[in-house]
């Protein structure tokens, strides 16, 4: 019996493997930071060998890169399902769901947070890390400047600049998640939220109404 649930275990298909050791990693980050792992460490919190890992990644700096794209890559697919979703009733609906997604659970989590802050802290001398994270930023500005300008058009405001307001937008996200990761006492999540949201109403004010819905009742 025993030797049939270790073959078992084993023979777990290659990407179950690599999600294990992913999930893995994101934890020790969040625990030790990039410069504490090493893949024994990583191993021993999935519950596996050095031999799976080695198997999977060739080196831990390889299991460091993908788990970064693991973390950006299911953020950037969540706020795209949003940004092209037809299920909108209005410009404003959709702004509404992306701020109440950049507040939800998944997103605020804090390992993966601190996952986040740690390969950005180390990007400016890591040219591969600055690369994964600029992709992610660069997306993200794009996306919501288009979202954006679609709201001053829709209102006819050809003074407001669209661009301007995404890259506000989004640097006040980065600082909220930060600030309410660090000091969640001074900085709770729900006032955390309550900010993005002012933000979105003062820049909006004149042209479009938020969804009073979801996270609004935090």
């Amino acid at each position: 019996m025993t030797r049939t649930g270790n073959k078992s275990r084993r023979a777990l298909p290659k990407e179950v493997r690599k999600e294990q050791l992913i999930q893995a990693t994101i934890k020790c980050i969040a625990k030790h930071g990039l410069s504490g792992i090493t893949l024994a460490l990583v191993t021993r919190e999935a519950g596996l060998s050095m031999g799976i890992a080695n198997l999977h990644f060739d080196s831990k700096e390889k299991l460091l890169l993908e788990t970064l794209q693991h973390v950006t890559a299911e953020y950037a697919a969540g706020q795209a399902a949003i940004l092209e979703s037809e299920d909108f009733s209005s410009t404003g609906a959709r702004i509404t769901a992306l701020l109440d997604f950049d507040f939800s659970p998944p997103v605020i989590e804090k390992n993966k947070l601190a996952v986040w802050f740690a390969f950005l802290g180390e990007a400016k001398s890591r040219p591969t890390y600055q690369r994964a994270c600029s992709r992610q930023d660069s997306m993200a500005q794009m996306r919501i400047t288009e979202l954006f300008q679609l709201a001053l058009d829709e209102a006819g405001d050809t003074a407001a600049d669209a661009a301007l307001l995404a890259a506000g937008y989004i640097s006040l996200v980065d600082g909220l998640w930060l600030n309410a990761l660090v000091d969640p006492r001074r900085l709770p999540w729900k006032k955390a939220y309550r900010v993005a949201r002012h933000y979105l109403a003062s820049a909006f004010a004149q042209h479009i109404a938020l969804d009073k819905r979801g996270l609004d009742g935090m």
